[in-house]
């Protein structure tokens, strides 16, 4: 285990027995630990999940892997932004994270390991359906953290909903002792959601970005207020066409539950979308009412 020096130091583990190395001595202090798992390129998102873990845990753990076997072969695994330092950084300025777990694709994936975990139902819509396998790696890597870290507590963003439902199940299902706590998305000042693919968009991109949430924000209201929904996903679709983005892999409206289609008023209720604004892929979500 080594450390970065910077506001405030922060350790950092690239093994699994480092890593455990640090938990036990937590736990031998009776700390409660909380996990944060990120593929870095850290931005105000996450550490806002930072923050809200501080408030449930006595000891942070943020994780740092960008997993390759959640990625297409046609996507950006290649290049998804990677800046260690920078991410030490932030976390050690912001001063409530107290473990940086950042191990290698090898620790991750040992030579010849071949296990990998399915949350079939939940895993197979939506993004299973037009990303295929990645909700098969979200849920092994996720799965691999848990067993890893065991916290007690582990915390994921809203604006990813669907790997927020899939990670719950994953956890039920497998009777981990980890409470998986959901944040509301954390958005720019004019709406759209803090993703560390923002960086992807030019600057005329980044001026149309917003609509993906104020299209999703009127389905929202007009679902609530009694309209059909399935109008209004289609509404939702080719106004995001005419806003100037380049496809719409769906506009929708589900149970907030199980992402069935939505279809009692009386059942909780989320618009998601996933659309592509020139190269770069966006996701977002709202709730109903």
């Amino acid at each position: 285990m080594t450390e970065f020096v910077g506001t405030e130091p922060i350790a950092i583990a690239r093994s699994v027995a480092g890593l455990r190395a640090c938990l036990g001595d937590w736990r031998c202090g009776g700390a409660r630990v909380a996990l944060v798992p990120t593929m870095g390129a850290l931005h105000e998102g996450h550490l806002t999940l930072v923050r809200h873990a501080a408030t449930l845990a006595d000891r942070v753990c943020v994780s740092l892997f960008v997993n390759p076997t959640q990625f297409g072969p046609n996507e950006d695994y290649t290049i998804y932004p990677r800046n260690e330092a920078a991410d030490a950084a932030k976390l050690a300025e912001l001063g409530c994270a107290h473990l940086l777990f950042a191990p290698s694709v090898e620790e991750m994936y040992p030579d010849g390991a071949m296990t990998r975990i399915s949350v079939p139902g939940l895993g197979d819509l939506l993004e299973g359906e037009f990303r295929p396998g990645f909700f098969t790696g979200v849920a092994t890597v996720v799965g691999k953290l848990l067993v890893q870290v065991l916290p007690d507590v582990a915390v994921f963003g809203e604006k990813d909903y669907q790997q927020l439902l899939v990670v719950r199940r994953l956890a039920l299902d497998l009777c981990l002792p980890t409470v998986i706590e959901g944040v509301p998305t954390a958005r720019e000042a004019d709406g759209l959601a803090r993703s560390s693919r923002n960086a992807y968009l030019s600057a005329e991109e980044r001026a149309i970005a917003p609509a993906l949430n104020q299209i999703l924000q009127t389905v929202a209201r007009g679902v609530a207020a009694g309209s059909d929904a399935i109008e209004l996903g289609d509404w939702g679709e080719a106004e995001l066409l005419r806003a100037g983005f380049a496809s719409v892999d769906y506009v929708t409206v589900r149970d907030a539950e199980t992402l069935a289609s939505w279809q009692d008023p009386a059942r909780p209720g989320r618009v998601l979308a996933a659309a592509r604004l020139g190269t770069t892929r966006l996701i977002d979500n709202v709730p109903v009412g």
